[in-house]
This record gives structure tokens, sequence and C-alpha cells, in this order.
């Protein structure tokens, strides 16, 4: 056998699996199982024809329990209060930047008390108000006097996010919705799963 016969039976084998190939690829993709049956279109791609942006599921926010407005464009966004067996409630979600410059979360959001200042910035000025039973509470603190929330927030670039989190004692299991009050943000009331 010479190279040039060799050269030309391989270019042509190359050529056959190419063919072969495509033949597959066209057959798999073409009537999709011609069965005589319509194909059938999902509840969400006739709702997007309206030309809105109707928010999915899949965006998460059935799980959004509020969102609070605060200052320089900060939104925070409660995703879960959650009533944990230790008698704390934790309440967690998103603190998101949506102003045009950067922004950080004021001072004032740790509240007023000393030992709780002296820890930096944090949300230690939350509280949980239970209105049926006339009562507030306010975030926990550890051995040290740190507050059990998120600390030492950075200053947040437009369009970003950082995860947040604040613990809280627990109110009666009969107190299943409560107002969420943080200095320098809105307030609003939330469900406490658990």
């Amino acid at each position: 056998m010479s190279i040039r016969f060799t050269t030309k039976a391989r270019r042509g084998m190359v050529a056959m699996t190419v063919a072969a190939g495509l033949a597959l690829a066209v057959a798999g993709c073409g009537s999709g199982g011609d069965d005589g049956k319509e194909p059938k279109t999902s509840a969400s791609a006739s709702k997007s024809d309206g030309g809105g942006s109707d928010p999915s599921a899949q965006e998460g926010t059935d799980d959004l329990l509020a969102e609070l407005k605060g200052e320089d464009g900060l939104i925070l966004s409660i995703t879960s209060a959650q009533r944990d067996s230790g008698g704390f409630v934790t309440v967690s979600g998103e603190l998101k930047n949506d102003g045009d410059e950067p922004a950080r979360v004021s001072v004032r959001a740790s509240g007023d008390e000393t030992e709780i200042i002296r820890h930096g910035t944090s949300f230690g000025g939350a509280t949980l108000v239970d209105s049926a039973s006339k009562k507030r509470y306010y975030v926990l603190r550890d051995t040290d006097g740190r507050p059990l929330t998120t600390t030492g927030m950075p200053r947040i670039k437009p369009g970003d996010s950082i995860p947040v989190f604040m613990q809280f004692p627990a109110p009666p299991t009969s107190a299943n919705e409560v107002s969420f009050q943080l200095p320098t943000f809105a307030s609003a009331t939330i469900q406490i799963s658990g």
C-alpha cells in the first residue's frame, strides 16, 4: 500500500463518520416523536408572551417574607424567620445596594446600647415586636456583649448584596406574626416558622 492510498482511505473514513454523525443528529432533532399530538406549551411560556417580565418561582420570590427600604438605596430582604429548639428565632436575609453609589449600613442600625456599639457596625438595634402580648425582643448577645447578628459589614457596591442574620429570644409559640424593626429601615410584619 502506498501512502497516497492510505491518506485517501483515511479521508474517506473521516467523511463517512462525519456524515453518519450528522444524519443521526438530524434524525434526533427531527419531529420529536411524531405521534400525531401537537407539542405542548407551558403555562409560563404563554404568560411571557404578554410582554411583562413576571418573576418566576425559581427566582426565590416565594421565600421573601418582607422587603425593607433603608437609606442610600439599601434594601433588606428577609427570607427566613426560623424558630429554633434552643429558644431563639433566627432572622435571615440579604442586604442589597439598589442605589447608584456604594453604600454602607448606618451606625444607627447598631442601636444605642454602649455594649453593642463598641463592637462595630451591626444590626444590634433590630427588634421583634409581638403586638398581641405587647412585648419587644432585642437581639441576643454573647458573653462578651457582641450582638448575635451580622457585624463588620463592608461598603456595598451598587447592585451587590451580602447575606445577613440576626438572632432574638423566641416569642411564645402562639406568636407567629411579629413586627420586625431596624433603625434607618422601614418596619414590616413577618411570619415566624418552626
